[in-house]
């Protein structure tokens, strides 16, 4: 699940660099509004596409004092409250911006104990010199509405180590006291609620491996902190606690060794004093191969390891069962019970073991587990059943409910009422990265989605996870390319990363799949985009690169049953179908800011116009619907640039300032033209705007409560509803918007 997550830097960085129009606060707490320009609006109402989670969870949070509720936070998808009404997630974050794509990982939360309605977040995905610094959100109405603190360092939420915490918490001796462990940047300490902060002394320093400050945790008055910069050997602790909170000492007798070299998680049994403290080799939630359980006895410093499977052990395949610990929560009415997760492990797969007996004796819940995931099929991932999950370093136990465990995977939140009977507890929670959307013109769906990391779904419904689950035959990963015949759109054809095939083509509208019958040899490595011509004849497939090679583009005319090279494609460039004429395709070459034009079903390509904005890959060519040779470009802060007549000429759209993705949908009552929705700016910033004049003027679409960071990838209308948007996000899913 993480293969798009952890290699997005070169769109990120790019799309955030060009768009920054408003600088960020460099002092601590005094953040700044952005003056806006005057824009046209017009009033949506915006909901989510229904998939099911789809991305890891990175912590839960039940509440200590207050019955049902509960947080959970994503590594790139933000923040979300439950609402035990509605058994739902109510996203907290989705105010933040186009520049402020960097804070929709949540490092770390924390609530107050005694103050029910504040809560916090730590918000940084990456710690890399091209990502903004981090920043602290507080709130008095459990997130209904915010207040900011913009810091001067770094935080990670979507590097390794995002499972592990919390690291953010309220000081348990004064609510106006909070702690955050940073990776890079040692101890962080604030005295009035999240307001200013400001570096505390803290004994260990920081290494290369980025991992600092790993947890905090309150056990009583005593508040302990995880090091994840040791390396397991005695003398170098990577457990400290401070009582007064001023001095931090290494904590006696604390376990050593290669299975307790990065304290993961922690939690506390105030009814037996006693604080239990999750162990592996590495922060995770990948690369673990060994770890351990232990507890601390706050009253006496006695230390007991508790671990309830040591890994090493022989697999039921001969092989060795690898693995570390992740998630631990207790019981807050029964002393001595407690659960923890098991994490990274994949020759037995994960559970999540309990103990009524304070670690003495264990129990798997996996063993037991029966599963229903009908609201959610797509985590069968193709197989008859779903597995326990991976990647659980998320673990939470109601408070007010024994038998209520939830926990958090690469994909979902599973919970369990009775400790046997699980199901997802996802509904509102949505983390997908999204690269591809069609809304065809005709059939069951409005919407076909391709995705990071679950491949391509086939949208019956918008409220409700695909029927279908992802697109199987094969089942890809993340997908690369998807796209509908025009004038047969019946016929759809996707490519994506797989260890099964990398193509597939659909005669029923992408309801069922089956695999090209053959392959280019680099697909396998590189599976680029695909596009299909307006009756679906013919296939043109733009490799990636692979072993430092650009590959070239290949051809297919029967169906991808055999593939030839297609030499006078430009390596790299943007392919684009008209959508009447059969025989011409467009192709967009980045580098030089020059298209190239086909009228022979894509067997030769000449050169047509030049001296268009170049250097950049995520620019887009699309096509306008119904319309032969009527092209759009979409080239960033280049702007909008559009040709009547197939790529001869373009010439920029003066109405906007920059374009970064751009879609067709049905046009106005009384309109000729299509209406078009794109992302970017008409004057001084990006959001989400409608044009139903040809872009001779825009209407901003979205508003300040609806933006969800970085949106620069696709946009799509809908054909058959005028007004409808499909919007992708880069970790909160398809939203979708309809007038009001």
């Amino acid at each position: 699940m993480s293969r798009y997550r952890l290699n997005r830097r070169s769109v990120l960085a790019g799309s955030a660099a060009a768009a920054a129009a408003v600088a960020l606060p460099a002092t601590p707490g005094q953040a700044q509004a952005a003056v806006r320009p005057s824009v046209a609006e017009s009033v949506y109402r915006w909901r989510t596409v229904a998939m099911g989670g789809t991305g890891f969870i990175s912590g839960v949070l039940f509440h200590p004092s207050v019955r049902g509720l509960a947080y959970a936070r994503t590594d790139i998808g933000g923040a979300y409250r439950w609402d035990d009404v509605t058994a739902r997630w109510i996203p907290l974050t989705d105010h933040l911006g186009w520049d402020d794509w960097n804070l929709l990982g949540v490092e770390a939360m924390a609530v107050d104990p005694a103050q029910p309605n504040r809560l916090y977040l730590a918000l940084g995905t990456y710690t890399q010199p091209w990502a903004g610094n981090g920043a602290v959100l507080r709130s008095e109405d459990r997130g209904a509405t915010w207040r900011r603190t913009d810091l001067t360092v770094k935080l990670g939420a979507n590097e390794d180590g995002r499972g592990c915490g919390e690291r953010l918490l309220v000081d348990p001796r004064n609510s106006d006291t909070l702690w955050l462990g940073t990776r890079h940047d040692g101890l962080l300490k604030s005295t009035d609620r999240g307001a200013t902060w400001a570096p505390a002394a803290f004994p260990a320093t920081p290494n290369a491996t980025g991992q600092g400050i790993t947890l905090l945790v309150a056990a009583g008055r005593t508040v302990y902190a995880g090091w994840g910069d040791s390396d397991g050997t005695a003398g170098r602790p990577n457990l400290y606690r401070t009582s007064d909170g001023r001095t931090w000492e290494p904590v006696p007798g604390q376990p050593t060794g290669r299975a307790a070299t990065v304290p993961i998680r922690a939690a506390y049994d105030r009814l037996t004093r006693e604080l239990y403290v999750t162990y592996a080799n590495g922060p995770g939630p990948n690369g673990q191969s060994d770890g351990s359980v232990h507890k601390l006895s706050t009253t006496n410093g006695t230390w007991t390891e508790v671990t309830p499977v040591k890994p090493g052990g022989t697999t039921s395949g001969g092989g060795t069962d690898a693995f570390g610990y992740g998630g631990v929560a207790v019981d807050a009415r029964r002393a001595g019970t407690l659960v923890v997760s098991t994490n990274n492990r994949w020759s037995e797969i994960d559970t999540v073991f309990r103990s009524t007996d304070g670690g003495r004796s264990w129990t798997s819940l996996k063993d037991h587990a029966v599963f229903d995931v009908s609201e959610t099929p797509y985590l069968t991932w193709g197989d008859a059943k779903p597995k326990f999950g991976w990647w659980i370093q998320a673990l939470g136990l109601d408070p007010y409910d024994s038998g209520h465990v939830v926990y958090g995977t690469g994909a979902t939140l599973y919970g369990t009422r009775d400790l046997t009977r699980w199901a997802p507890q996802i509904r509102g929670l949505e983390e997908t990265a999204i690269l591809q959307l069609i809304s065809p013109p005709d059939g069951e769906a409005h919407l076909i989605s391709g995705n990071g990391d679950i491949g391509v779904m086939y949208h019956e419904s918008l409220t409700a996870s695909p029927s279908r689950g992802m697109a199987s035959n094969p089942v890809f990963g993340t997908t690369t390319g998807l796209a509908q015949a025009a004038a047969r759109p019946s016929y759809v054809v996707r490519t994506g990363w797989s260890g099964s095939g990398n193509g597939a083509w659909s005669n029923d509208g992408g309801q069922s799949w089956s695999p090209f019958a053959s392959q280019p040899a680099a697909a396998k490595d590189a599976p680029g985009p695909i596009v299909t011509n307006a009756d679906g004849s013919v296939l043109l497939w733009s490799l990636g690169s692979s072993n430092g090679t650009v590959n070239p583009a290949y051809r297919s005319t029967d169906n991808g049953a055999t593939w030839s090279e297609a030499g006078s494609v430009p390596q790299g460039a943007v392919l684009v179908a008209d959508p009447v004429d059969p025989a011409r395709f467009y192709a967009y070459d980045t580098t030089t800011g020059t298209v190239h034009a086909s009228a022979d079903s894509g067997l030769t390509f000449t050169p047509s116009a030049t001296g268009l904005p170049s250097g950049d890959a995520q620019f887009q060519l699309t096509a306008a619907p119904g319309r032969s040779g009527d092209l759009w470009l979409s080239a960033k802060e280049g702007g909008l640039h559009r040709s009547t007549d197939g790529g001869a000429t373009f010439t920029r759209v003066g109405s906007c300032r920059s374009s970064h993705t751009l879609g067709f949908g049905k046009a106005a009552p009384g309109a000729a033209y299509p209406a078009i929705y794109m992302v970017g700016a008409t004057e001084g910033f990006n959001a989400v705007h409608r044009s139903d004049d040809e872009a001779k003027s825009w209407v901003r679409i979205n508003d300040d409560q609806h933006q969800w960071g970085w949106t620069g990838r696709v946009v799509a209308g809908d054909p058959r509803v005028y007004g409808r948007v499909y919007l992708g996000t880069n970790g909160r899913g398809v939203q979708y918007g309809d007038p009001v």
